[in-house]
């Protein structure tokens, strides 16, 4: 069983590897471009991946169950990432508009990309941030942007609450070594 949590904490120490590597390498052309390292790279079979170890660390042998259970797994790995990524994805240089993007998208393709989709009070501050915008400015913006992290929370509280609800107590306990609840 310790094995097991490893084995997760390492694939998703992967995950964030790959993404990060992913987004820098979108400068040249993104993960199928010229120069792209990560030709092969694809999003949706590592989610999979990160699902099937979800399914099997939870113990559901029976498709039916966790058919069931998956959605609630999802909604919550889905408002993890918005809560926790805020403004992760510009740490690894993603998020910005940046060569042969257009009208706010990242090269490659898409709004944030591994990251999420960047919100309107997210851009409007670091807008606001690059054209050095009066303090006052800046300071309403940012209140905006922390508001809205709060409802960010809390949708994923809700979340995590849900799929609470469906889970045996051991479930809830794997659940929570794996980052999916508190």
């Amino acid at each position: 069983m310790k094995l097991n949590r490893i084995i997760t904490l390492c694939a998703m120490a992967a995950t964030l590897a790959i993404s990060a590597t992913s987004l820098l390498a979108q400068d040249n052309g993104g993960p199928g471009g010229p120069g792209g390292q990560w030709r092969n790279f694809d999003p949706a079979q590592m989610q999979q991946r990160m699902m099937d170890r979800v399914q099997e660390q939870l113990g559901f042998t029976n498709d039916t169950d966790w058919n069931a259970v998956k959605p609630l797994v999802q909604k919550v790995m889905d408002a993890r990432r918005d809560v926790g990524m805020g403004g992760m994805g510009r740490m690894f240089g993603g998020g910005r508009n940046r060569g042969g993007a257009q009208d706010g998208q990242q090269p490659g393709g898409g709004r944030g990309g591994m990251f999420g989709q960047t919100s309107p009070e997210q851009e409007a501050l670091q807008k606001a941030i690059d054209d050095n915008a009066p303090s006052a400015q800046i300071k309403d913006l940012l209140t905006k942007y922390k508001a809205a992290q709060k409802v960010k929370q809390a949708k994923l509280e809700a979340a995590q609450a849900d799929l609470k609800a469906v889970l045996t107590t051991k479930q809830e306990a794997q659940a929570c070594l794996l980052g999916l609840v508190n």
